[in-house]
């Protein structure tokens, strides 16, 4: 359904983005915080970004 544009170098950021803000949402005893990290993963696991698609990015 939709193109790819999110290389491997990207999806590791975000995978790793995610992880911290997981760890930092149990750190400051918050643990809502960690609903942030599900767009990141969504994204990386999928390949594709729907933000990128709209601006015409691709990395």
């Amino acid at each position: 359904m939709f193109k790819t544009n999110i290389g491997d170098a990207d999806r590791v950021i975000r995978l790793a983005l995610a992880a911290a803000l997981i760890v930092f949402s149990f750190i400051v005893g918050h643990p809502m915080i960690a609903l942030i990290a599900i767009v990141p993963i969504l994204t990386a696991f999928a390949g594709t970004c729907p933000l990128y698609s709209v601006l015409g990015l691709h990395t």
